[in-house]
């Protein structure tokens, strides 16, 4: 993986910058380092791809918090990979021009050099269509934890709205009743001059009747009533990894919501719900079992069975065995999303139970050991209780 600098020393702000912050550098850097203002200086186009790509990590939540826990170990299928990754990365110059509405407060031609919003070098202006986007779908899944132990492939009955397939999504009866845009004729954009950062500009407006894309529809799709979307129930496939904690969204690119009139599908927001264990509880990668052993087992040892992720296991108790000692089954715990950080452990917390109502027998038997030496605890025995006492609940 290619050395990669810290997000945050690229934008030049701190790990706990606000988002205004983090808005601000990447203006100021984006202005110093536009390549209309540097024609030529590939140093100053790689800085400026570079502050896009930071921010356009760190304006996003979801974004910064996973690189804020991963770094750039996550790699560029962790922040641009498809399939259902975490992020969206992966982009391009248009991509960042994109980004300046929101920055700069419009779509700006900068002189034809990297008009990536207006057609610049090398390519035409992509209509709203071919950008346009659905809403998302978000759903939430229940998983065990076997299921999370392991991954699991899903595939559910969804009610999402899908591209018409009478008019091919158009919205125009048959896909073919159109018109060329009387505003626009046929271009899709309106133009005007404003005043920007960078002095006078000729903004590009979408055009407001045909929506950008340079035709008008003539008769409506009888169907979808020229939406160019219904409504009807699919089938949805998707992984999800092994790991996964609860509360965690996975992204499943392209499943969510078809657009009006054609477009790029949203994406499907998959929620973890993790059903909790009747046994165990997760704490991380680790799971806890607290064991209740009898006196008897305590003290000379033994065997038990202990219920794990996956079923049952034998667990060898050492004699002498005292409240509060932890034993650990090995790699009986849960992996690590994306596989990072390996698998936990299983953590069986001991505790010993005494009897509360005792036959004539078994009073019997305990009050002939009552005297006995190695029943009673020693001095140094309790003063090795009481120290470890005083540092679980020392405040140091």
């Amino acid at each position: 993986m290619e050395n990669k600098r810290d997000y945050y020393e690229v934008l030049g702000v701190q790990k706990g910058a606000s988002a205004d912050e983090i808005k601000k550098a990447y203006r100021k850097l984006a202005i110093k380092y536009h390549p209309d203002k540097n024609p030529g200086d590939k140093e100053a186009e790689e800085k400026f791809k570079e502050a896009a790509e930071a921010y356009e990590v760190l304006s996003n939540d979801d974004k910064r918090a996973k690189y804020d826990q991963f770094g750039h170990s996550m790699g560029p299928q962790g922040f641009g990979g498809g399939g259902g990754g975490f992020y969206s990365g992966g982009m391009s110059m248009e991509d960042i021009f994109s980004q300046f509405g929101d920055i700069f407060g419009g779509h700006f031609d900068f002189g034809g050099g990297f008009g990536g919003a207006t057609g610049g070098r090398g390519g035409s202006r992509r209509r709203p269509s071919q950008t346009r986007s659905g809403s998302d779908v978000r759903i939430k899944v229940k998983l065990t934890l076997e299921e999370i132990s392991k991954g699991v492939s899903k595939k559910l009955k969804l009610p999402i709205w899908v591209k018409c397939d009478h008019c091919n999504g158009t919205g125009a009866k048959d896909g073919t009743a159109f018109n060329t845009c009387p505003t626009c004729h046929g271009t899709g954009t309106v133009r005007q001059v404003v005043q920007s950062l960078f002095g006078a500009q000729e903004a590009i407006g979408v055009c407001p009747q045909c929506e950008g894309e340079g035709k008008v529809i003539s008769e409506n799709c009888h169907y979808c009533n020229g939406e160019g979307i219904q409504r009807k129930e699919e089938i949805v496939a998707f992984d999800i990894p092994a790991g996964v904690q609860d509360g965690m969204t996975l992204t499943v690119k392209g499943k969510g919501n078809a657009p009006r009139r054609g477009g790029i599908n949203g994406d499907l927001l998959v929620v973890i719900e993790e059903i909790k264990h009747p046994e165990l509880i997760r704490d991380g990668n680790d799971v806890i079992y607290n064991l209740m052993l009898d006196v008897p087992t305590a003290a000379l040892g033994g065997s038990v069975e202990v219920p794990t992720i996956t079923g049952r296991a034998r667990l060898n108790i050492p004699a002498g065995t005292q409240p509060g000692k932890v034993l650990r089954l090995r790699g009986k715990g849960l992996p690590s999303p994306q596989g990072y950080g390996g698998t936990g452990d299983e953590l069986v917390n001991v505790m010993v139970y005494i009897p509360e109502n005792l036959t004539d027998k078994e009073r019997e038997a305990f009050e002939s050991l009552r005297e006995q030496p190695n029943v009673k605890p020693s001095e140094s025995t309790v003063n090795r209780l009481f120290s470890k006492l005083k540092h679980i609940f020392s405040n140091d």
